[in-house]
């Protein structure tokens, strides 16, 4: 007769792998295997707990401290981080990535097949990844080659089609981000006025009230390069015509600023200095967002008449582009521990 939790030693010399998520497995780690799962890969790492009726083929990797809930299905092309969270019904296909700190709620639907044919597979698979810390809620479904961004949540039955972003929150089929984990909101108008005057922090980036006239013929908004706009611009250019469920943005720039106002229309500006998110909302010709070099932004939920105005303080250049957030948080660490590299 077999315990319920029959104690399992893994033996495997020090692996890694060229992908988003690296681990090493060592002598003597160990993992608990339910006795009615069918576990078939040696490489499952220490403190992995794999309960009742799990089946994870032998090409599979898994990393340590997960816990693998009933009725789970791994493939052989899946490669999974340290301290994942998968929940009852879900199957891992072949070609998805998951790093550390991973949450996938009960049934998630991953595929890996965008026209898929009875018994026709194809050459290669296309990688799905999930990065560190993301959750993906119950009975989501994701389209295969897609990347969820880091500390992204993805909520319960949404159907994901494209990538998301870090941090973002989306919900809905076809899925649209709806917000921004732990982004704070700007105080309301009035509030800034009086505690601020004419502009108030946006973490390390600034909103302003920009002067603005108003009479019988209508109303007037205006700023002044040095005043209001704090750096000479070199450049402008217009975003528009954006569906609502589309987002601008998402990098940042290495010495570069820009000033953006919404002169018609409406959108939401989500700064991130790498360890804080502050979202305000552009819905005014008479309000502008400074955002300084080394600061991630990212513009959404645009209204269909929305048009943006950006003004840059320098000519187009695409090696100012930081475009990988985990490279942004890379060189936002350099830049706070050493801001003479700059």
């Amino acid at each position: 007769m077999r315990s319920p939790l029959n104690l399992t030693r893994i033996s495997e010399t020090e692996k890694k792998w060229s992908g988003a998520h690296c681990y090493s497995m060592h002598p003597a780690r160990t993992a608990r295997f339910h006795h009615t799962a069918l576990v078939e890969s040696e490489h499952i790492g220490e403190g992995t707990m794999v309960w009742a009726y799990a089946h994870i083929l032998p090409g599979a990797r898994v990393g340590r401290d997960c816990n693998i809930c009933d009725h789970t299905f791994i493939e052989n092309d899946v490669i999974v981080g340290d301290r994942v969270t998968i929940k009852c019904g879900v199957q891992l296909w072949d070609g998805l990535r998951v790093e550390d700190d991973v949450f996938i709620g009960p049934n998630a639907t991953f595929t890996n097949d965008r026209f898929p044919r009875s018994k026709q597979r194809l050459a290669a698979y296309p990688q799905t990844l999930i990065k560190r810390g993301a959750s993906i809620g119950a009975n989501a479904t994701l389209a295969p080659g897609i990347v969820i961004g880091e500390m992204a949540m993805v909520g319960a039955g949404a159907v994901v089609t494209h990538n998301a972003p870090p941090h973002s929150k989306l919900a809905g089929n076809p899925a649209r981000i709806i917000g921004y984990v732990d982004a704070t909101p700007e105080a309301s108008s009035a509030r800034l006025v009086e505690q601020m005057g004419d502009r108030t922090p946006l973490g390390q980036a600034t909103v302003y009230q920009l002067p603005r006239a108003k009479d019988l013929r209508g109303s007037l908004s205006y700023a002044e390069i040095y005043r209001q706009v704090p750096f000479e611009v070199k450049r402008y250019f217009l975003v528009f015509d954006v569906a609502s469920e589309h987002i601008r943005g998402e990098h940042a720039h290495r010495t570069l600023q820009q000033f953006l106002v919404c002169v018609a229309g409406r959108c939401h500006v989500v700064t991130d200095d790498g360890s804080s998110r502050h979202e305000a909302v552009l819905d005014s010709p008479a309000k502008g967002v400074y955002i300084p070099a080394m600061v991630w932004a990212t513009e959404y939920k645009f209204t269909r008449d929305a048009v943006l105005l950006v003004l840059a303080s320098e000519y187009y250049d695409a090696a100012e582009y930081i475009r990988d957030y985990g490279e942004f948080l890379a060189l936002r660490k350099t830049h706070v521990d050493n801001p003479a590299a700059d």
